[in-house]
C-alpha cells in the first residue's frame, strides 16, 4: 500500500461515538443501557419543521442548490442572527453547510498548513484538535478552568499567541463542560486581539440558545472592530433538536466566502435541499417550542447537579448552558477512564471520560442531561450504588 498522509492517519475518533458504539452493542445483548454519553436532544423537531421537510421531499427542489445554500435560507439566517445580536449581517456572509463541524473544519484548512498554530480549548470538543491536525497546523491548547466556572482567562489565552498563530477557536456555551465564558473575559480577549491583527477567531456558538439563569452569553459578533476576522459557527442541531439532519451555518468575513465556496464544491457540492427547507421553516417559524426545550434542560440541569453533588467523592459546578455537566470525580480515587468504563460495563450507564476532551479533562466525566428526568434519576441511582459498593 502507498504511504498515507500522516495528518489523516493520526486522527482519533471522537470518544462520544466510541462509547455510543459500545453502549449499542451492550443494548443489543439486552443490557438496560442509559446513554448519557452522546450529546443530542431527546426531543423531536417542532411539527412545522417536519411538515416543511415532508413538503420539500414531495415537491422539491430535488436538484443541487447553490454550494453556499439556498438564497432564501441564507437571507433568513442573516436576519435571524442580526435580530438576535443587534448587528448587521448580510446574506452574502452566510454559508449553509451539512452540520456545524464543517465550518470549523474548513476554518482549520484555510488557516492551517505547515508552520501555523491554532489555539483551541482544553477540555474542549475533540474534533477541534483533529481538524487542526488534519489541516497541517500545530494545535496549541489553552486551559479551561473549573475555578472560572469552566471559562478561560483572556490574558492567559493572549499569552499563547505567537507570530505563527493564525486562528483561535472559542466555544461558549461549551462542550463538554456546559461553561459559559464570563462576558468580561470575552471583552478582554477581543480588546487584546487588536494587538494581533493576523489572528482570526472561530466562535462556536452552537449552544447559544441554551443559556440558563445565572449566566450571561456574549457573541463574538458584538465587536465590530474584529468583524473581518471573526467566523461565527451555529446551526440547527442543538437548538431545534435536528442533530441527524446535518444542517449548520457559518457567518464568514466576506473575503473568505469565495474560498469556502470552492472547498464546498470539492467536498460535498451543497447541503441537502430538504434539510435546508426544513431549516428555513425552523428559523422563520415560532420559537415557543424552542423555549420549552430550554426550560426543560434547565430543570434537568438542577436535578443532575444536585444528584452529582450528593455522590461520594464527586463535586459538580452548575453549568451555565448547553446540556452537559462535567463533574469532578477526583475524590473517588478512581481514574476517570476506569470509572466511565466500569459504570458502562457494570451499571450500564454511558458517560464520557474527561480525558477524551483533552489533558485538562483528566479527573472529570461528561454527562449529557439530554435524557428524560426518569432516566437521569435512575442513572444517578446506579452511579450511587457503584460508588458506594
Amino acid at each position: 500500500m502507498s504511504q498515507l498522509n500522516p495528518n489523516i492517519t493520526a486522527i482519533e475518533e471522537e470518544g462520544a461515538f466510541a462509547v455510543l458504539d459500545r453502549a449499542l452493542a451492550l443494548k443489543a445483548k439486552g443490557a438496560p443501557i442509559i446513554n448519557l454519553g452522546i450529546g443530542q436532544p431527546d426531543f423531536s423537531p417542532p411539527e412545522h419543521v417536519l411538515a416543511a421537510a415532508e413538503k420539500a421531499a414531495r415537491e422539491g427542489p430535488h436538484g443541487y442548490t447553490s454550494p453556499i445554500g439556498i438564497p432564501a435560507l441564507r437571507e433568513a439566517v442573516a436576519a435571524h442572527v442580526a435580530g438576535r445580536f443587534k448587528v448587521p449581517v448580510s446574506a452574502d456572509e452566510v454559508v449553509i453547510v451539512p452540520g456545524g463541524k464543517v465550518t470549523f473544519y474548513f476554518a482549520c484548512l484555510l488557516f492551517g498548513g505547515p508552520g501555523s498554530e491554532i489555539l483551541y480549548p482544553d477540555p474542549g470538543f475533540p474534533p477541534y484538535r483533529e481538524a487542526i491536525r488534519s489541516g497541517g497546523a500545530t494545535g496549541v491548547p489553552y486551559p479551561i478552568r473549573e475555578e472560572r466556572d469552566f471559562g478561560f482567562d483572556a490574558e492567559e489565552v493572549l499569552s499563547l499567541i505567537t507570530p505563527r498563530t493564525r486562528l483561535i477557536i472559542i466555544n461558549s456555551p461549551a462542550n463538554p463542560t456546559g461553561g459559559v465564558v464570563d462576558a468580561r473575559e470575552i471583552e478582554k480577549l477581543a480588546e487584546g486581539l487588536l494587538r494581533h491583527p493576523g489572528v482570526t477567531v472561530l466562535s462556536d456558538e452552537i449552544y447559544s440558545q441554551l443559556v440558563f439563569s445565572g449566566a450571561r452569553f456574549e457573541s463574538f459578533l458584538a465587536f465590530p472592530e474584529l468583524r473581518q476576522r471573526t467566523i461565527l459557527l451555529d446551526g440547527w442541531s442543538k437548538t431545534f433538536a435536528m442533530t441527524g439532519w446535518r444542517l449548520g451555518f457559518g457567518v464568514w468575513p466576506k473575503p473568505l466566502v469565495e474560498h469556502v465556496r470552492k472547498l464546498i464544491t470539492v467536498d460535498h457540492s451543497c447541503t441537502n435541499g430538504v434539510a435546508q427547507m426544513a431549516g428555513l421553516a425552523a428559523i422563520t417559524g415560532p420559537m415557543d417550542e424552542i423555549e420549552r426545550f430550554r426550560q426543560s434542560f434547565e430543570t434537568r440541569r438542577k436535578l443532575v447537579v444536585d444528584g452529582l453533588n450528593a455522590l461520594p467523592g464527586v463535586s459538580c459546578r452548575m453549568p451555565g448552558g448547553a446540556f452537559y455537566a462535567f463533574p469532578n470525580i477526583r475524590g473517588t480515587g478512581r481514574p476517570s477512564r476506569d470509572l466511565a468504563r466500569d459504570l458502562l460495563e457494570e451499571k450500564h450507564v454511558a458517560l464520557i471520560p474527561g480525558e477524551s476532551f483533552g489533558a485538562n479533562g483528566a479527573g472529570y466525566l461528561r454527562l449529557s442531561y439530554a435524557a428524560s428526568e426518569k432516566e437521569l434519576t435512575e442513572a444517578l441511582g446506579r452511579m450511587r450504588d457503584h460508588l458506594n459498593g
